[in-house]
């Protein structure tokens, strides 16, 4: 094997790349961490018969791992799989995967029926714009082996996702794709020249030249059908040998029968042939095609640019602080506790703390916000984001899956991966569709073979080809895909599949309003101490009892000191407060009308100015007194009035629920002109509420931070969960907020108004482009070429017009 191919895979090795393992004793050159880790772990598990049971190297990358990997269950060893398998339950795993040889919605269809038949898969849902498969299975039941193993024996090729290969396989079916469109083109050309003769000779045209002119446009469509067309004829098999009707189906079929027909006139001298038609239609399907593989993979982008953050290598410090030498490592092997040096210009290679150094980090892919952010001792930083200035030593806190950036490719594959209905319904539309056409062109076939018989062939031929429904099947999801996408650009992160179409429905826009709508970094503002207690005794009290909160409030107490003291037997009631015991003592600390509960005190003894002072106010009580009243206060984000503003001047509902007290909550509302505010509610109460408006036909959108907000974000239609909130209240929702910007939340909206118009648009013309086309056709005012380029021209309109989701400026 040549130095310049990896042992393990075939891929050429990179020039900046110097990896290698030692296998049988000879050190052999890897391309990247990747396959140098696999490899490693081949060796260290005793398995190194596989690569001398290998007879040669695979070709290329479709034909590497599936094929190789399946004979030994290499997809089923641990190690293997710690890339790209995750574990959610003792038995159950889920795992990302790159599908090759997906050309339309039947593909997606047969796949998730095939697989999904495997006991133990519960889940298969594969996204027709990506070409990623999310595959969740019961380990008990069934391996990932067998899985991959029936996609293989359907036509089908998987692979584990990763970023660096999806682009190598990406740029071989580009390659792929325009050498057939060349040969096709060239063959189109040459074909031409030979037919323009016979059309303007009109029978003048002796038969000898005229024969000679049919066997060599023969000839020079033979590469185009067999080479050309050869994924059209492949893809058509494989759907009918499962029985299945696919939309390669009626296009082979075209091919076929006008290619045969041609042979047959030319061989006997006789009848019309067709050979330019075919490779001209092929030519501008082809074409077609391969102008939307370009636009799919740029509607894409984004998802893959995050995948392709974190860098391979990273600067580690062994010995920091004892010396600041440095040594490269491989990022998959740093742990939580390693220090980095991070050079101007650099990519964090994870999440951490600035140990050293002052610098500004470009989070722009990350979280949508443009401006550089300030980065000194003590901020947290995040892997994928890029250090601008000056160089900055960070101390590693979380690795991997554990990572923030890993969170958000997660939650963007989880969107990508879900299909909403109107995705079903229109592949449910296309499938039934490509069965009637079958139908309908046999029937017309019929029609002009009693009327004209020199007629039917082409007829039939340019109904297969010239109504086949790509452009339905494309007309939904490429057009989530790309709105997704743009969404994340602008720092609202879709976690799942629905979220768009409904936040674009949304009737109720409810919000939470700490965190939410205020900026949520809580201030302590001042103390009133009670009951002879010193500021310092209650607010230790306070802290010790709020140290494993999440709450905004918590954070407000804890910034202003330290305690040793700790709380034990904690007990949290959402949206009330927190009691616990502290040396001894029970107390409570929350609301005042929670917290006086525990001593039986009335709420009217306590100061009325500090109770109606517009700011939040929380109690600090034993089993005998209130100890101490904390007044802390919170600022509005500099967005949210033009947010609100929007909101109602596009006909929306606005709803303020918070937890606070009526003086707090009144002031906020009446900062945003908002109607209706709801002050002092429980998270049972905010769920109530929501469900109420949605039992008056509302379609709800719930605002929300924090854990107190998980079951109302759950309970609403869609619910969008600022990036700065507890984990459990992204995990619930719909959208992520990740910059924090209300702003971005405004031009979401927007977009999301947007891509719901196009996919009407989108479905609209694919449906009034197929009942007009059909009825051509059967008519015979359409020919084969012609059919080509409308289909052709079709799909690749639906593909551009979703692309204007991407422009939302002037709307």
């Amino acid at each position: 094997m040549p130095e310049a191919s990896c042992y393990h895979c075939g891929q050429s090795v990179p020039a900046d790349i110097d990896l290698s393992v030692s296998i049988g004793g000879e050190s052999r050159t890897m391309c990247c961490p990747g396959c140098q880790a696999v490899a490693q772990s081949i060796v260290d598990n005793g398995l190194e018969d596989y690569y001398r049971s290998r007879d040669a190297m695979p070709e290329s990358q479709r034909e590497a791992k599936p094929a190789i990997l399946d004979q030994l269950a290499l997809f089923d060893h641990l190690e293997f799989q710690k890339s790209f398998v995750r574990e959610l339950g003792e038995n159950e795993r889920e795992a990302s995967l790159l599908l090759e040889g997906i050309t339309c919605a039947a593909c997606i269809w047969l796949n998730e029926q095939h697989v999904g038949r495997l006991p133990g898969v519960t889940a298969l849902n594969i996204n027709y714009a990506t070409r990623r498969a999310r595959v969740r299975w019961d380990e008990s039941q069934v391996r990932l082996s067998d899985i991959l193993a029936a996609i293989a024996r359907i036509g089908y090729r998987a692979y584990p996702y990763d970023a660096a290969r999806n682009e190598e396989i990406a740029r071989s079916e580009r390659r792929d794709a325009l050498w057939r469109l060349w040969v096709a083109g060239f063959g189109m050309m040459q074909v031409m020249m030979y037919a323009y003769p016979v059309y303007i000779a009109d029978g003048d045209m002796s038969p000898d030249i005229e024969s000679l002119m049919r066997w060599a446009s023969l000839v020079l469509t033979l590469p185009v059908v067999f080479y050309s067309s050869a994924p059209f004829f492949r893809n058509a098999w494989r759907d009918l040998r499962l029985r299945r009707v696919g939309m390669d189906v009626p296009v082979a079929l075209g091919v076929g029968a006008a290619f045969v027909a041609s042979c047959w006139a030319t061989w006997i001298a006789a009848g019309e042939v067709y050979f330019d038609s075919v490779t001209m239609f092929v030519f501008f399907l082809l074409g077609g095609r391969f102008l939307e593989m370009g636009a799919r993979q740029k509607a894409v982008g984004v998802t893959e640019a995050l995948a392709r953050l974190l860098p391979a290598f990273a600067q580690k410090m062994p010995n920091y602080p004892v010396d600041r030498e440095c040594e490269q490592k491989l990022v998959a092997d740093l742990a939580p506790g390693d220090f980095v040096m991070i050079k101007p210009g650099e990519i964090i290679p994870a999440d951490g703390r600035v140990i050293e150094g002052r610098s500004f980090a470009n989070e722009s892919l990350l979280t949508g916000e443009s401006r550089p952010v300030g980065k000194q001792p003590g901020d947290g930083v995040t892997g994928g984001a890029i250090n601008t200035e000056s160089p900055l030593v960070v101390e590693v806190e979380r690795v991997g899956q554990g990572t923030r950036l890993s969170a958000i490719i997660q939650l963007m594959e989880r969107a990508a991966a879900e299909k909403p209905a109107i995705v079903e319904m229109a592949d449910r539309v296309a499938s039934r569709f490509v069965a009637s056409l079958l139908v309908v062109a046999a029937v017309a076939a019929l029609a002009w073979y009693w009327i004209d018989p020199g007629k039917a062939l082409w007829i039939m031929v340019s109904v297969l080809v010239v109504t086949c429904p790509c452009a339905l099947s494309l007309a939904t999801p490429i057009a989530l895909t790309v709105s997704a996408g743009a969404l994340a650009r602008d720092g609202l992160l879709v976690t799942r599949g629905h979220a768009i179409e409904t936040l674009a429905r949304a009737t109720h826009f409810v919000f939470d309003k700490t965190g939410t709508l205020t900026k949520g970094d809580m201030r302590l503002l001042d103390i009133l101490p009670l009951a002879g207690c010193s500021r310092e005794q209650v607010l230790g009290l306070a802290i010790a009892l709020e140290q494993a909160s999440e709450h905004p409030l918590a954070g407000a107490l804890r910034r202003e000191a330290a305690t040793e003291r700790l709380a034990t037997a904690l007990r949290n009631e959402p949206g009330r407060g927190v009691e616990g015991v502290v040396d001894g003592h029970s107390y409570r600390l929350g609301r005042p009308d929670y917290a006086l509960e525990l001593s039986g005190l009335p709420l009217d003894g306590l100061s009325v100015d500090w109770l109606e002072s517009g700011d939040t106010v929380i109690a600090l009580a034993d089993t005998g007194a209130c100890l101490a009243l904390f007044r802390i206060g919170d600022s509005l984000r500099p967005e949210a009035r033009a947010l609100i503003a929007s909101l109602r001047q596009a006909g929306r509902q606005v709803v303020l629920l918070s937890g606070d007290a009526e003086p707090v909550v009144r002031r906020v509302a009446a900062e945003l002109a908002i109607s209706e505010a709801h002050a002092a509610v429980s998270p049972q109460e905010k769920h109530d509420c929501v469900c109420r408006l949605q039992a008056g036909g509302a379609i709800v959108a719930m605002v929300g931070d924090g854990v107190n907000d998980a079951p109302v974000l759950a309970q609403a239609q869609v619910s969008i969960a600022m990036g700065g909130g507890a984990q459990l209240a992204r995990t619930q929702s719909d959208f992520v907020l990740l910059s924090e910007n209300l702003g971005h939340l405004r031009h979401g909206l927007l977009r999301a108004l947007k891509t719901l118009r196009i996919i009407r648009q989108n479905l609209w013309w694919s449906f009034a482009y197929n009942f007009v086309a059909l009825p051509l056709a059967v008519a015979g005012y359409v020919s084969p070429w012609m059919a080509g380029i409308g289909m052709s021209a079709s799909s690749l309109l639906v593909v551009l017009n979703s692309l204007r989701i991407q422009r939302l400026e002037n709307e």
